[in-house]
């Protein structure tokens, strides 16, 4: 099956459904996602698998893949085929790892690497990454469950199709051997803009959630930072816990760093209430006057417009345009969105910091 080269404009106007704002508990939790890693026998590991085997197996994932109808239509994209801007566009949704397509050393992608997604993107799979499969499941809002069903569905689907690598006494054999075991991976997305106020306080929830057995990264998981106040809650390790068990984890902490969260902000709002108002407001006046903003920069304006939309503190302003700008201000969303000329190539710095900075004008007039 040949490429269909994607439509960045229309991918990136397009927002993944896993990213609903009236979803449960999306006062706090913006998503959930459960990673599976897997492994097909008669193939090396990633680390030794040749260029050749590498496109033999991803030949015969997409075949598979395509037949599993994820979503509906399902999209394939080989990373020595996409552009700059569409890794970009990918990593910034989720759909993508940093090393499944680098942006910063084009050069440096491996023959068979690829994607597979579906329409509401709640569903996608890395090929030849880390592990010779990655499955993940998102679901917006706090609902675990549902993006382990969806994973679940997905997973025991190929399992009929390929020969897993899977030992009885250890479980699913993974390229890390943190992942060695069920091979999941479950994280919640956070936004903590009164913890994030409370340095002391957001560190506690940081010291809770390690003793748990529970990793705190940035908006883009593993390796990231922090940013607009948005935190990936995850397990570390998957050997000798059951997939429940893993879930239980979060499902257990989750809720009480959602009420903590809430707590801190009924006492912000009842001791710094015109202060907080200030501090939204100028974050608007901002979004709407700025001739350049960076996205670090627009990421924490558009977390103090959320905060204030949730609190009552602001009006005639959408949280759907809020959750949909936490998106398309990351920079290969503003060039896909803001550039009609289509160019392969980046965008310096300097341009798009203008770009994305009259998107948000546009948007919050």
């Amino acid at each position: 099956m040949a490429y269909t080269p994607i439509d960045l404009q229309a991918l990136a106007k397009h927002i993944g459904a896993w990213l609903h704002p009236q979803a449960p508990d999306s006062d706090v939790v913006i998503s959930c996602r459960v990673r599976l890693a897997r492994n097909v026998g008669g193939f090396p590991f990633i680390s030794r698998l040749s260029p050749e085997q590498a496109v033999e197996l991803s030949d015969r994932l997409m075949i598979n893949l395509l037949d599993a109808k994820i979503d509906g239509e399902t999209w394939w994209v080989p990373m020595g085929e996409a552009s700059l801007v569409l890794r970009l566009l990918l990593r910034e949704r989720n759909l993508i790892s940093r090393d499944l397509a680098p942006v910063e050393d084009p050069r440096r992608v491996l023959p068979g690497r690829a994607v597979a997604f579906g329409e509401s993107e709640a569903v996608s799979v890395m090929v030849n990454e880390e592990d010779h499969l990655r499955l993940q499941a998102l679901a917006a809002g706090f609902d675990l469950d549902l993006a382990w069903q969806r994973a679940q569905t997905l997973d025991r689907y190929l399992e009929t199709r390929v020969s897993y690598c899977y030992n009885e006494r250890l479980g699913y054999l993974t390229g890390c051997p943190t992942n060695v075991g069920t091979g999941l991976r479950a994280s919640v997305m956070l936004h903590l803009p009164a913890l994030g106020m409370v340095r002391s306080e957001l560190e506690k929830v940081f010291t809770a959630a390690q003793r748990t057995g529970l990793a705190v990264r940035g908006l883009h998981g593993e390796g990231s930072r922090a940013a607009g106040d948005y935190y990936q809650i995850s397990n570390q390790v998957t050997l000798g816990r059951s997939e429940a068990q893993l879930i239980d984890d979060l499902n257990t902490l989750v809720p009480i760093i959602a009420e903590f969260e809430r707590k801190l902000r009924d006492a912000l709002i009842q001791k710094q209430r015109a202060a907080l108002r200030d501090r939204i407001t100028r974050s608007l006046g901002l979004l709407r006057s700025a001739r350049s903003m960076q996205t670090d920069e627009a990421l924490a304006h558009l977390s103090n417009l959320r905060l204030g939309i949730q609190l009552g503190l602001l009006d005639g302003t959408s949280l759907d345009t809020v959750t949909e700008l936490g998106i398309q201000v990351q920079r290969g969303h503003v060039q896909a969105l803001e550039r009609s000329d289509r160019r392969e190539g980046l965008l310096d710095v300097s341009e798009r910091d203008k770009l994305r900075a009259g998107l948000l004008r546009r948007r919050l007039a």
